[in-house]
């Protein structure tokens, strides 16, 4: 390793994006092994009797089985031309046909899509990936992995689907390498499986708690083996691609969730969703994850405060794009939050937004007074002001003195004003109570200074007493 790669490794000022490299595609076909086949095209479907029409897709589809090496563009293009033109036809054939899904073509039809999607995914060519600033490493066997997907959706969404019959081939195992997948840096590819596995837990009501399970599982960093299988789960390294994705998917089934919700579900609002806070990557989910707390919210409002204490616990202390992210969070809670429920969280959260007022990070303070906009929380605020604006009070007033600012002491200057509108009498009291606090504050630094005097003069002239230099103490004053 180079010095100047070390140096740039460790520098927390680099600038990144400046060396942002150029797109380019890796196929992770380079991991496959097996002798070349050559395709030979079939008879068309539309051409042969109904009668020859199951035995032909089966035939087609196992073609379909066979992989090609897209890291060489020039190579087998006889070869990948007619395996993308037969899953043009098989798609067309699922979605047009009626009667054309009977059970012997399904277990042919799940090996096909398993040839082709499962499979060992690349390291990613940069090690210090950052999604946020990074292009990402795109999927060479794109043009064959795409109408797979399509056909996948298809066979889903086909009318004729049984899933008495697919319940045989679509188990726990085939979802288990269908969840890896959602490690691809390939965005294409994490959309499809977002469309595909929500079809699948549309279908099949067997799966729905298992496929619940597994997303926590790739959450809480556990390892679960069935069969010969070991799942790699998130955030062992805190970085997993498709997480935004999978937090889609939950959104869309938390929506769902029958009332009361189940102690399953809460324990996985507390146990997973909240935590889920704190990682480094927040900014690349955050609104799939803000969506589904407020979906919780709204589904049972009694869960408010252990939301609200769990941000509070998971609070950014360093990090204002993370605090601006949070503030957000909590005015669409806010939003939807009952008034019984307000009343519980109210001194705990004011006091944190108090703090964040008082942030010298001008969007974070901007964010923080930006809740006085909104008309349902100033009806909130207003209801309760006996307890709010004692909190806010001492830090608004010192910031409209103080902050560097000129926007945000304009913004501080409204909130003032409203409080003042909300209860003239006790502003007034606040102000004066403040005011005296000062003044006590002042008196003590100047009693503390006056200390500090006289115990200089009282060394100075025991210095003298004993016959010592007073340039001797000045320098050893110095030196300190």
């Amino acid at each position: 390793m180079s010095s100047g790669t070390f140096v740039d490794r460790i520098d927390p000022f680099a600038k990144r994006s400046l060396k942002k490299k150029q797109k380019k595609s890796q196929g992770s076909s380079r991991y496959r092994t097996g002798g070349d086949v050559e395709l030979t095209a079939l008879p068309l479907l539309k051409d042969v009797p109904s009668s020859e029409q199951e035995e032909l897709f089966i035939r087609k589809l196992r073609q379909c089985c066979v992989g090609f090496d897209f890291m060489d563009p020039v190579a087998d293009l006889k070869g990948k031309e007619i395996k993308r033109a037969t899953l043009n036809e098989v798609v067309d054939y699922i979605t047009a046909g009626r009667g054309v899904l009977t059970e012997a073509v399904y277990p042919e039809i799940i090996r096909m899509i398993a040839c082709n999607l499962f499979r060992t995914l690349p390291p990613s060519d940069n090690p210090d990936f950052d999604p946020e600033e990074d292009d990402p490493t795109l999927e060479a066997s794109w043009p064959h992995l795409t109408l797979v997907y399509e056909f996948f959706l298809r066979f889903l969404e086909s009318p004729d689907f049984q899933p008495s019959i697919g319940k045989k081939v679509i188990d726990q195992k085939f979802v288990l390498q269908l969840l890896e997948l959602f490690d691809s840096e390939d965005p294409r590819e994490r959309d499809f499986l977002k469309t595909v596995l929500h079809r699948i837990y549309g279908k099949f009501l067997g799966l729905r708690a298992f496929i619940r399970k597994q997303i926590n599982n790739f959450f809480l960093r556990k390892v679960e083996t069935l069969g010969s299988v070991k799942v790699k789960f998130v955030y062992e390294t805190e970085h997993f691609n498709g997480v935004g994705e999978l937090l889609e998917i939950l959104g869309s089934i938390i929506n769902g969730f029958a009332l009361p919700l189940k102690a399953e579900h809460k324990q996985f609002l507390v146990r997973v969703l909240i935590p889920l806070h704190k990682v480094r990557c927040l900014s690349l989910y955050h609104a799939q994850l803000a969506y589904c707390v407020v979906q919780f919210l709204e589904k049972d409002a009694t869960l408010t405060e252990q939301v609200i204490k769990g941000l509070l616990k998971f609070w950014p202390k360093t990090c204002s794009q993370k605090e601006v992210m949070f503030l957000g969070e909590i005015e669409e809670i806010l939003d939807v939050i009952e008034p019984a429920q307000f009343v519980k969280i109210q001194e705990p959260l004011f006091k944190q937004i108090a703090k964040c007022v008082s942030s010298p990070h001008f969007q974070v303070a901007e964010r923080a007074l930006y809740f006085w906009n909104n008309e349902y929380i100033m009806s909130l605020i207003e209801e309760n002001n006996q307890v709010i604006m004692p909190i806010m009070f001492p830090a608004l007033y010192r910031i409209s003195k103080e902050h560097w600012n000129q926007t945000i002491v304009a913004l501080v200057y409204n909130v003032l004003k409203t409080f003042m509108e909300m209860n003239s009498r006790l502003f007034d009291d606040l102000t004066a109570s403040y005011k005296a606090d000062r003044q006590k504050e002042k008196k003590r630094e100047r009693e503390r200074d006056d200390l500090w005097r006289k115990m200089q003069d009282l060394s100075l002239k025991n210095a003298a007493k004993e016959g010592i230099s007073l340039d001797m103490i000045q320098m050893n004053n110095v030196s300190e």
